[in-house]
């Protein structure tokens, strides 16, 4: 018998010595900390909403680009990717992404559904994780918008794009439209149901997929929608837990600012059982903390705007014990041009900065956990102000100028984003049990 125990715990130890070094363990949540295995897991990140695109063999597809881009990614510490599952409607749009993996309600595009699992696939392969957004507030990808359209509402008039009161009170809609939202779960499930062709994995048991998140930017738009907003996230949520066990589940909000300003409606939406950690985004431009004509100048007003804001953010983090991801931030080159010549000495500082933020919180085992930056333009070179078909994808979506907040391989952001990585092979993190 002691010889028996002998031989196996002999065979049990070869076992383990042979197990491949390169299987990747799912992202869990162990109270304020983001976790792989016995590991925190903070991470550099970026968004790369194009990845499935990339990963196509149709219109738009480049699987020769996307393996360079991953591997560049790889090689300056990012780990971590945010990505459009897929956009809706006809590309009938012209500042719509194209091609549309949904093109009508519960038609699929199969070669985009063929990119993403050839995207998570390689990601898998890579060890790197992705966040996969199901839905879109905004027009770019398709959308609410999409969705009130395909359930009988005129379209989204072509004044509201310059017209933010128009455009809120159309979006608003999406909240109480019963339709939409039985349209929305159904591409949930389509989604979910899936089984990888490249893997053979079901993506619900793909650790390559970090989380799913609900929406980019979902708001409710107005006062009167803020109860039914919450409700769909809910109820959201509560079908992304039933069909999926494994992965972790976000909502893709802004913050506060996403939430009509409303803390109170910040805090409910977060505190949802099947909320696994908070989201926030900044746009220092956007939002009025700098000035434009003066990128440069007003990047330290710009910084302490940052940093109120994620503080604000961080309160509800450690009230509501969950880990906290800034899975966007973005700033214009120095002279607000969108050309690869123009310097990026303001956007290094600021990227820096909150890196550094995610630096800290790792060595300080505290509940920022990681970091988006909007967005990996890699190889790309941007052919037009606006892109056009099929100009190269470079982070900026079809309505914005091509090159506004890419980040390019040519870039002195890129040693940035290099000098902040955490490396995770060398380093060991604790996390909180």
């Amino acid at each position: 018998m002691k010889h028996f125990v002998l031989f196996c715990s002999l065979v049990i130890a070869i076992c383990n010595q042979t197990k491949p070094a390169s299987a990747q363990t799912f992202v869990k949540v162990s109270n304020t900390q983001l976790t792989v295995g016995e590991q925190a897991y903070y991470f550099v990140g970026t968004n790369f909403w194009y990845g499935a695109i990339l990963g196509s063999t149709g219109q738009g597809g480049n699987r020769e680009r996307l393996a360079k881009e991953l591997d560049l990614m790889q090689s300056v510490g990012i780990t971590n990717l945010r990505v459009l599952v897929g956009a809706e409607g006809f590309a009938q749009y012209e500042k719509r992404v194209r091609p549309t993996l949904q093109p009508e309600p519960g038609v699929y595009n199969d070669s985009l559904f063929d990119g993403l699992d050839y995207f998570l696939n390689e990601l898998g392969k890579r060890k790197m994780y992705a966040v996969l957004y199901l839905n879109n507030t905004w027009d770019w990808s398709g959308g609410f918008n999409q969705y009130l359209e395909w359930t009988g509402r005129p379209p989204m008039p072509e004044e509201a794009n310059n017209n933010w009161r128009m455009y809120c009170e159309y979006a608003a809609q999406y909240a109480t439209c019963e339709a939409c939202k039985e349209l929305f779960f159904n591409h949930i499930r389509a989604v979910l149901g899936r089984t990888n062709r490249y893997s053979g994995l079901p993506y619900s048991d793909d650790p390559a997929i970090m989380a799913w998140q609900v929406c980019n930017e979902p708001r409710a738009f107005s006062r009167a929608a803020k109860a039914p907003f919450a409700q769909w996230l809910r109820e959201t949520t509560a079908l992304i837990r039933s069909l999926d066990a494994n992965h972790l589940i976000s909502l893709g909000s802004e913050g506060v600012i996403g939430c009509e300003l409303d803390t109170a409606l910040f805090e409910t939406i977060h505190s949802d059982p099947n909320v696994d950690y908070i989201t926030m985004h900044i746009w220092p431009k956007n939002w009025n903390w700098i000035d434009s004509k003066n990128v440069v100048g007003t990047l330290d007003a710009g910084i302490a705007a940052t940093d109120k804001y994620i503080e604000q953010h961080l309160h509800f983090a450690r009230k509501l014990n969950k880990p906290l991801v800034i899975e966007e931030f973005g700033y214009p080159r120095d002279n607000h041009l969108f050309v690869l010549d123009d310097p990026t000495t303001a956007r290094d500082r600021y990227y820096a900065h909150i890196l550094q933020r995610v630096r800290q919180s790792a060595s300080e085992n505290d509940v920022l956990a990681g970091s988006n930056f909007w967005a990996w333009g890699g190889y790309a070179r941007p052919a037009h102000e606006w892109w056009q078909p099929w100009d190269d994808y470079t982070g900026d979506p079809a309505q914005e100028e091509q090159g506004l907040n890419a980040v390019f391989d040519t870039d002195s952001t890129m040693i940035i984003i290099k000098n902040h990585r955490i490396n995770h092979d060398s380093v060991v993190l604790s996390f909180h049990n």
